[in-house]
């Protein structure tokens, strides 16, 4: 089991930018894809962004293409989001995710079996 921890979150303006982390030990992160999902109150998770073990392969939501870039960096076993022209419906908790394979299993939430606790998100208008 991989143990993921994110950090980064925080209340910007709409327009801004923030860039998230989610560091991985336990299971050797590096070896896995990752993922990015995001849940909205009231809402059911979603995906957001997905990144192979080797960075080649990448992955977004519609919503957020152009706007959101993953990346990763294997020597730290971290994955960022980077966050630009934040708009308020990008409102979340922000939740990483731990494949078991080197390649994105699926952009659903069933895809990805390990989950770190979540960084809140707030986008204002």
């Amino acid at each position: 089991q991989v143990q993921l921890v994110e950090s980064g979150g925080g209340s910007v303006q709409a327009g801004g930018s923030l860039r998230l982390s989610c560091t991985a030990s336990g299971r050797t992160g590096s070896s896995y894809a990752m993922g990015w999902f995001r849940q909205a109150p009231g809402k059911e998770r979603e995906f957001v962004a997905a990144i192979s073990k080797s960075g080649i392969t990448r992955y977004y939501t519609d919503s957020v293409k152009g706007r959101f870039t993953i990346s990763r960096d294997n020597a730290k076993n971290t994955v960022y989001l980077q966050m630009n022209s934040l708009k308020p419906e990008d409102t979340a908790v922000y939740y990483c995710g731990a494949a078991s394979t080197p390649y994105i299993p699926s952009m659903s939430s069933n895809g990805f079996g390990s989950w770190g606790q979540g960084t809140q998100v707030t986008v204002s208008s």
